[in-house]
């Protein structure tokens, strides 16, 4: 954990200067992020959210979560109710409230492009195991570690549970999850990518060696890319926020992004601009700065 450190401005050049296109879409993943430790939203990150709606600036939660992990913040979703979902694999109305999301865009991880990566690391990194991820199901193998908040709904091999004849087989795979026991985290995101090719997206939110393996081209980035285009949105009008690897693409994306005092080094590097903690409510800060200089 870093210490914290000062909010500092956007350092990143636009093609248009920052003064003729004020943001108008704050993008802010969830965990280590938004939430603090405890996943509770603080009151000022709340009041925060709330002001920047009011000031006609949308948000977007854009997380690694899948949908049914996201009642902790749909008290406090507005406007348009739209979150980005599994790294980019989902965008999710959550107005219906916990239990009663709707997916509006999926963008699945083929089930061919699935086994192949478990094949490839499998023979990269003996000793992986393996859960996959779908819209409404959640299935492991019977040696992956409990790391999540649910009972899986099936046990079984990877392979039979990506297979033909597997239960939920009509139904889309968001992504995988690859976990190995031993490895260091980021020496294992460098060889799965090395292994795996362009035959799917790879990265990392967890600080164990726990990998999140989306379709190709499938990210943060890409996905609120498209979201903001559907909007008339530019890049140069994001602010984006994040902390872990999974988050990289988004902030290097964004016209201004700040990585959490608490972020991986690859985040701070990526990102323009830094704030405080998670703890400390760093995106709260950056907001009420945002909407202290407009007024």
């Amino acid at each position: 954990m870093r210490q914290n450190g000062p909010v500092t401005s956007a350092t990143r050049q636009s093609e248009t200067p920052a003064s003729a296109l004020p943001p108008r879409l704050i993008a802010t993943d969830l965990d280590g992020t938004l939430l603090r430790d405890d996943k509770s939203v603080s009151e000022r990150t709340v009041a925060a959210l709330a002001a920047a709606e009011e000031a006609g600036i949308e948000v977007f939660f854009v997380t690694g979560r899948p949908a049914r992990w996201m009642d902790v913040v749909s008290d406090h979703v507005h406007g348009h109710g739209l979150a980005i979902c599994g790294n980019g694999a989902a965008v999710v109305d959550l107005h219906g409230g916990p239990g009663a999301h709707r997916f509006v865009k999926v963008r699945e991880l083929a089930r061919e492009n699935a086994l192949d990566a478990v094949r490839l690391l499998r023979d990269a990194a003996p000793g992986t195991v393996y859960a996959v991820e779908q819209t409404y199901g959640f299935y492991q193998e019977p040696a992956y570690p409990k790391l999540h908040m649910e009972i899986p709904d099936l046990l079984a091999p990877a392979e039979g549970l990506l297979g033909p004849d597997a239960p939920g087989a009509r139904e889309p795979v968001l992504k995988i999850l690859a976990y190995h026991p031993q490895l260091d985290p980021d020496a294992f995101l460098t060889l799965a990518r090395l292994a795996v090719g362009d035959r799917a997206t790879i990265t990392r939110s967890s600080p164990s060696a726990l990998l999140e393996i989306s379709g190709p081209g499938v990210s943060k980035a890409s996905t609120l890319a498209l979201c903001c285009a559907e909007r008339g949105i530019s890049h140069e009008e994001v602010v984006a926020f994040g902390d872990m690897p999974n988050d990289v693409e988004m902030l290097t994306w964004a016209g201004q992004s700040y990585a959490m005092a608490n972020a991986h080094p690859d985040v701070i590097a990526a990102a323009s601009g830094r704030t405080v903690a998670n703890n400390d409510d760093g995106v709260a800060v950056v907001i009420e700065q945002i909407l202290a200089e407009r007024s």
